[in-house]
């Protein structure tokens, strides 16, 4: 159910999905069980060694926030990108700065090299413009090159932009100003608390949500390793339609997004091309895999806990074969990988699966 929080339950959902070893699924899967943050919060030390943020912390992270024009979003309220909330386990909280409206729009984004080409910084800004023009806001991810130019194509129409680090700390310096721009004229998005710095392993988390506040994904020139294939990806997993725009077989820098159209995704040379791909109605998104952890979750029974943690491997096994392997409930067995997670026994990956400890993505 979709509320407004008060400022109390603000910073419980804050404290719980800040603290060590909660990931968005396990935060989730502990909101079911125990029915709120705080009540969360209580039992963590049955289950964990680790500490979450003082609430004064918490409480100044707001303020700070706040004082920036920005708010402090969980996944549970009215202006938590709507997209973005569908998925399995959203991020539990996000930092928005602008206009909270433009992620209620049909979303697209653009993303690419950050050492593009001429030819691919003036289709990235061409066809941002025209994609903003038909009503589409235009989601990137501020980085140099294709990102920037779809950003800019888009400043007068309404773009997006999400940071791998906090709010206050866009990167790279060189768009400091044209993030300033966004932040006047559309909106900018951070998972990270404030004050993070972005490191090289926050921006699968970045583009996780950029992918994730989308409609479809648009790829303009991309290497065969690179960023941006990793947000085809996650757009392919959370349901999203993937394009890609052709490059040049000479050109390394196209090497990934022809490798993306190889594969299935959409071929794209125009804004109308993207419109037509993703058709008049939106398709229905990926069922949501862990939907019964999250209304059913019961107390593990006496053992339970060692003899799921006996099955988890470095390959992912999902809970419904946990729970059919012990013939347990699913609900238990899901209770039982919340504390196997809690204590660093276990690992939460997307869809509803698990594996043994380290094998999730950072």
């Amino acid at each position: 159910m979709t509320r407004t929080l008060s400022r109390p339950e603000r910073i419980a959902w804050a404290r719980l999905s800040r603290t060590p070893r909660v990931g968005p699924l396990t935060f989730h899967r502990l909101i079911a069980r125990f029915g709120s943050p705080a009540a969360a919060l209580d039992a963590l030390p049955r289950f964990s060694d680790q500490s979450p943020p003082a609430e004064a912390t918490i409480a100044a992270e707001i303020d700070r926030v706040e004082a920036l024009g920005a708010r402090l979003l969980a996944s549970c309220e009215p202006d938590y990108p709507p997209l973005l909330a569908q998925l399995d386990a959203p991020p539990p909280m996000i930092a928005l700065r602008g206009k909270a409206e433009l992620l209620k729009r049909p979303t697209i984004a653009i993303v690419g090299s950050r050492e593009g080409s001429g030819a691919a910084l003036m289709f990235a800004e061409r066809i941002a413009a025209d994609l903003g023009a038909a009503g589409f806001t235009v989601v990137s991810g501020l980085a140099r090159g294709v990102d920037a130019a779809a950003h800019r194509g888009s400043l007068a129409t309404g773009t997006v932009a999400v940071l791998a680090g906090g709010l206050d700390q866009p990167y790279p310096p060189q768009n400091l100003k044209l993030h300033e721009a966004i932040c006047a004229q559309g909106a900018v998005l951070a998972e990270a608390p404030l004050g993070s710095v972005a490191r090289a392993r926050d921006f699968p988390r970045r583009n996780h949500v950029i992918s994730g506040v989308s409609r479809g994904v648009v790829i303009i020139e991309a290497a065969l390793r690179s960023g941006s294939l990793i947000t085809a990806r996650a757009a392919a997993d959370q349901g999203r339609d993937v394009m890609a725009a052709p490059g040049s077989p000479l050109d390394h820098r196209a090497r990934g997004s022809n490798a993306l159209i190889k594969q299935g995704a959409t071929l794209i040379e125009s804004a109308e091309d993207v419109i037509a791909a993703l058709g008049e109605a939106a398709p229905p998104l990926r069922p949501m895999s862990a939907g019964p952890l999250f209304e059913a979750m019961e107390e593990p029974s006496p053992g339970l806990p060692k003899r799921v943690a006996a099955l988890l491997s470095p390959t992912p096994i999902h809970v419904n074969d946990i729970a059919r392997l012990l013939e347990a409930p699913t609900g238990a067995v899901a209770a039982a990988l919340t504390e196997l997670e809690l204590s660093g026994r276990a690992a939460s990956l997307p869809g509803g699966y698990a594996a043994s400890s380290g094998a999730a993505f950072p």
